[in-house]
């Protein structure tokens, strides 16, 4: 079994149990990209996540959008950033375990807020695989799961978001 798909949004999660033992209410904890957020921030507020741009390659980030985020994981999984490139094609590091190829859509992130930030991490990373309409179904098909998800994707060269009725009433544009 591999689990490293998941290990930075299981490692988030241990670090915010072991904050909660501690009596800590109100934190945001950050590895890797994952969150997992609990109470409100320094400000009172909700905590205000950025979800990055798909750029490939890019050395810089760009904000595509903020996210409050209270009491729940955020993670997301992408190809613009670590991807391989061989005579012109770019070829994604998420792999389609059906095939054993890296997946061939036109999804470029997945971004799922969760009840926590292993489960965010493993949907997102799933959703990958899956490609936008498949993660559309399956979100349609399985609410009980209580996922947000907020999709980007290249449609003939612009980029188009999709994203559940929870996740929109929480997202700034920027």
């Amino acid at each position: 079994m591999d689990v490293k798909g998941i290990a930075q949004g299981y490692s988030v999660d241990v670090v915010g149990d072991c904050l909660k033992e501690e009596g800590i209410e109100n934190f945001m904890v950050e590895i890797g990209g994952e969150v997992l957020t609990s109470g409100k921030s320094d400000k009172g507020e909700s905590w205000r996540i950025g979800v990055d741009k798909p750029l490939f390659g890019a050395n810089e980030r760009e904000l595509e959008a903020v996210i409050s985020l209270n009491d729940a994981g955020l993670a997301t999984s992408g190809s613009y950033r670590k991807f391989y490139e061989k005579d012109g094609k770019r070829y994604s590091h998420t792999i389609n375990p059906s095939t054993g190829r890296p997946v061939e859509h036109n999804l470029l992130g997945a971004t799922v807020r969760g009840s926590n930030c292993t489960d965010a991490d493993a949907f997102a990373t799933a959703f990958m695989v899956m490609g936008v309409e498949k993660t559309k179904e399956f979100i349609s098909e399985n609410p009980q799961l209580n996922l947000d998800v907020f999709l980007i994707y290249d449609e003939n060269g612009e980029s188009k978001t999709f994203m559940t009725e929870g996740f929109s009433k929480d997202l700034e544009e920027v």
